[in-house]
């Protein structure tokens, strides 16, 4: 059984910094692409980045400020988030899919966490 749990979100000012853990077990991370979307009230959820092995991509919005790793030795799933926005408040998501390349849309991918609330402050 597939199963992701995400923690370290929280409240911290404009500029601040925090770093988002997504647990896995059923499964080995470096062997799936893993993806980050992010879910702000009245919006769409968006992808924020994702990770197939050493090969990463984010979402424009993101560039530069946030950075998608492994930690293979906790099959845990990493996004460091410099630089934070108002706007990237959100319920942040973990995800693995079953396909063999990274998708774009949420429907791309099967598992889920429950999500970890980030806020940010101006």
């Amino acid at each position: 059984q597939v199963f992701l749990v995400e923690s370290g979100g929280g409240s911290v000012q404009t500029g601040g910094s925090l770093r988002l853990s997504c647990a896995a077990s059923g499964f080995i991370v470096s062997g799936r692409c893993m993806a980050w979307f992010r879910q702000a009230p009245g919006k769409e959820r968006e992808q924020v980045g994702t990770i197939l092995k050493t090969s990463t991509h984010y979402a424009e919005s993101v560039k530069g400020r946030f950075t998608v790793s492994l930690d293979s030795a906790k099959n845990t799933l990493l996004l460091q988030m410099d630089s934070l926005k108002p706007e990237d408040s959100a319920m942040y998501y973990c995800a693995v899919g079953d396909r063999a390349e990274c998708g774009r849309i949420e429907q791309d991918y099967t598992y889920w966490g429950q999500g970890t609330q980030v806020t940010v402050s101006s």
